[in-house]
């Protein structure tokens, strides 16, 4: 009876409470709907009953969104008793085989899941059994994620970011590495960075974040000293070119050594710079 199909009105599926994955009006789903208008839903949504009547997405938001845009009243699914912690790893682990998972959606759906087993862990009854005895609940994410324990961790931290800085992630205006630092930062050190950022328009590098770090962690990070952090030039990343002597050598007399070779081609290089110039104010 559990995989029985059946087909319930768009009206009384519900979605799933804290569901951490965002609807996007994309091609993707434009392509949905076509496929939908053309050949129905083929693949039933799961969804767990409500106890006040109707019925809770698990897995398929999507589909239930896209069959709303292509007209239809009902569509396929089938309906599964599964407590909260239940619903909750079905919902992570249907989802984040999905492309294009944002850093936050990511970041929600590991926490989401991860307390989700911590519960399941803590009881006595049936549903324990779902988590692995040999493995923590951390180690059961990274595990079915494909990823590391370390990585999880990471991600997760991102939950503790204001969402002005969870957007600029999303955004990738802020690399993970160090906005994982800056998620060590309170709360109004947060917003505080957000509104640096602005008006620096400039984002915190890893070292700059780790300062940071260290200094709200001694209480002496303010407006002042992340300021004077977020005015700083980031070094640019390191380039060095290398030419073989036996190129150079075809160019230069016997009698140049390095150091002259190096003078001769910089002050060249001067010089081609400074036509450049001239040639762009024409």
């Amino acid at each position: 009876m559990e995989d029985k199909i059946q087909y319930i009105s768009l009206d009384e599926l519900k979605p799933f409470p804290g569901h951490p994955f965002q609807i996007r009006d994309d091609e993707a789903m434009r392509d949905t709907v076509d496929s939908i208008k053309e050949y129905g839903v083929l693949v039933p949504a799961i969804v767990r009953p409500c106890e006040g009547g109707g019925y809770e997405i698990v897995s398929g938001h999507r589909r239930k969104y896209a069959s709303e845009l292509a007209g239809l009243k009902t569509m396929p699914v089938i309906v599964r008793e599964l407590d909260r912690d239940a619903a909750t790893v079905v919902m992570v682990d249907s989802n984040l085989q999905r492309e294009n998972i944002l850093p936050s959606e990511r970041a929600a759906a590991y926490k989401m899941k991860l307390e989700a087993l911590k519960r399941q862990g803590e009881r006595n009854d049936l549903t324990s059994a779902q988590v692995v005895p040999k493995l923590t609940a951390r180690e059961k994410v990274a595990e079915d994620a494909g990823v590391n324990r370390m990585e999880v961790t990471r991600y997760i931290r991102l939950t503790e970011l204001q969402p002005e800085l969870q957007r600029m992630v999303d955004e990738k205006k802020i690399a993970i590495t160090p906005a994982v630092e800056i998620s060590y930062l309170k709360p109004e050190e947060q917003k505080l960075l957000v509104d640096t950022i602005e008006s620096e328009q400039a984002t915190p590098s890893l070292s700059q974040a780790q300062r940071m770090k260290k200094l709200s962690q001694s209480g002496e990070l303010n407006d002042d000293t992340m300021l004077g952090i977020m005015m700083e030039q980031k070094k640019p990343d390191k380039m060095d070119i290398t030419i073989p002597a036996e190129v150079l050598q075809k160019y230069f007399p016997r009698s140049y050594t390095p150091q002259k070779m190096q003078e001769t081609i910089i002050k060249l290089l001067e010089g081609w710079q400074r036509k450049r110039q001239q040639n762009l104010q024409r």
